[in-house]
């Protein structure tokens, strides 16, 4: 519903700007303190990078010359004498091909994953169902994932950009780790439990395996929320999806 009503706002990563790089001739000011000088001059999305020893990069979405001066004004007076180095206009540094090949290797690890787990579990009955269930499970994180983006883009402003896909690509790895940890012990009760009905089985191995889920899991979840509360503004939205993905990721494996 999220996408359908908003879709997902893409960051400069995918759209390209304006690339301002900078000198300063004293110390050089912290990464999430330029990002809200930017955002105070009404650029909420700038990417700030440190260059060299006394240097920054920094993309925004695309500026006139009116907008540079500003900023370089403003720096000036906060951080002292700063030197331009350069200032252009970028493409994307996540374009369309590369997009398109991110999703073409998900295919086909899911592919790969789907194989892998038939032929695993080839002394159970029906091996292949296993591998369909474990990439439904791995889908239903994706959607989780991307359905909250849009919640976050519309209410907070976040913007999809480089290190959403990275941390949807390491959902998408826990989630399915997770579920073939679950698999597992059922196809070890399977030869163990022989008599006794599948979903007695079934029922059996989540429980044995809902301790270890949960507490592997905290484990991650724990050092997210340090990162989340301790790490500053430049990886919280990265570290946030990750704590939704992991999360979703926990439930899946164990009830879907």
């Amino acid at each position: 519903v999220g996408l359908a009503l908003w879709g997902l706002p893409l960051g400069i990563d995918f759209t390209g700007g304006s690339l301002l790089e900078v000198t300063f001739s004293g110390a050089v000011p912290p990464n999430a303190e330029v990002s809200a000088l930017y955002a105070t001059a009404g650029v909420e999305d700038a990417v700030v990078q440190t260059t060299g020893t006394n240097g920054l990069v920094i993309r925004s979405t695309t500026l006139d010359d009116a907008a540079q001066k500003e900023i370089l004004s403003r720096l000036s007076e906060q951080y002292g004498e700063v030197t331009l180095q350069r200032f252009e206009s970028v493409g994307p540094a996540v374009g369309a091909e590369i997009t398109q090949r991110a999703g073409l290797a998900v295919g086909l690890a899911a592919i790969g994953i789907l194989l892998y787990i038939s032929f695993a579990f080839r002394r159970v009955q029906h091996p292949f169902r296993y591998g369909v269930t474990a990439i439904v499970a791995m889908l239903h994180d994706v959607a989780v994932v991307f359905g909250m983006q849009t919640f976050l883009s519309r209410f907070l402003g976040w913007q999809v950009d480089s290190l959403f896909l990275t941390a949807l690509l390491t959902v998408i790895g826990f989630s399915v780790h997770d579920t073939i940890v679950v698999f597992d012990r059922i196809r070890e009760n399977q030869t163990t439990y022989r008599r006794l009905p599948f979903e007695t089985i079934v029922n059996h191995s989540i429980v044995q395996t809902l301790d270890r889920s949960i507490l592997t899991q905290l484990t991650v979840m724990f050092a997210l929320l340090a990162l989340a509360m301790f790490g500053g503004l430049t990886i919280r939205h990265f570290v946030i999806i990750m704590l939704i993905g992991v999360l979703s990721g926990t439930y899946s494996s164990i009830f879907n």
